[in-house]
């Protein structure tokens, strides 16, 4: 199995090569990037071009290992017992299987995506460390072990919001995607909008990578935020040259609430817009 892209995924080369070396290492692939660089996205197209399937788990700051694997629901069989029902007998009915369970179950290999994993505990990657290491787990109210049939491939994804512990990265592959330059820009709005007029695609990367190399500024636009803004501008017909309007008042390029996200970079931008246009 090897990863070579999509045709809705502008995969790098180095990026291409660390799915793969994950794979044939048989350890997690851990990504981290800004938000927005396509970290879940991967996943999904890399079960696609596979032709694999895809189990997903979002981690939220409540979220425990545990549910990973399985969870008992003692709440249901209290239930059961109380209406005389003759399943509580069988503890095994109230066992809900988590989503490395389902994938350790299938005949065939899968894609495991464990979408930004530094939300949760700071505790939480080390509760998964023998269970992604072993492909296998304990299940103490059936007295079973479950072992992967199949070694599935794991993608991890973190937005760097806190730091993973040493003993974790040390049994994942790492990959940092890096910011698209303008090139591969390019590539990806072509795939998203394939008969976007030139001097409109050149106009507006060059005044959202403007945007991004200004200093100070609280959150940058991300690629996802660049396709939003594209959109917006294709849908209500604006002209390449409407993004670098030469009215003195005109301090944000149209439509820029998809780019920026706050007022205090809106404000920003505005102070050094016109300290620009006084210095000429």
């Amino acid at each position: 199995m090897r990863f070579e892209g999509t045709d809705n995924y502008v995969a790098t080369p180095d990026l291409m090569l660390a799915v793969n070396a994950a794979i044939t290492l048989q350890r997690p692939l851990l990504i981290k990037g800004e938000p927005g660089t396509g970290k879940t996205l991967l996943a999904e197209e890399v079960a696609r071009a596979l032709n694999l399937p895809l189990l997903q788990w979002h981690i939220k700051s409540t979220t425990r290992a545990q549910q990973g694997l399985y969870e008992y629901d003692a709440v249901s069989r209290l239930r059961d017992s109380q209406l005389g029902d003759e399943k509580v007998k069988d503890i095994a009915n109230y066992i809900v299987k988590g989503v490395l369970w389902q994938a350790f179950e299938r005949t065939t290999p899968g894609v495991i995506l464990i979408d930004e994993i530094d939300k949760a505990d700071i505790e939480f990657p080390n509760d998964l460390l023998r269970e992604l290491d072993r492909m296998e787990f304990h299940v103490y109210e059936t007295r079973q072990t479950v072992r992967a049939a199949q070694r599935p491939i794991v993608i991890i994804t973190s937005n760097n919001e806190k730091e993973l512990p040493d003993a974790f990265l040390r049994r994942c592959f790492f990959h940092y995607i890096k910011f698209p330059d303008k090139p591969t820009m390019q590539k990806i709005v072509d795939v998203h909008f394939p008969a976007i007029k030139h001097d409109l695609l050149k106009e507006a990367l060059e005044v959202f990578f403007q945007l991004r190399e200004v200093p100070g500024l609280k959150k940058k636009p991300s690629t996802s935020e660049l396709i939003d803004w594209l959109k917006l501008l294709l849908a209500e017909d604006i002209p390449a040259e409407a993004l670098h309007a030469k009215d003195q008042k005109a301090a944000v390029p149209p439509l820029a609430g998809a780019l920026l996200k706050n007022e205090q970079d809106v404000h920003l931008f505005e102070r050094l817009v016109a300290m620009a246009r006084q210095n000429r």
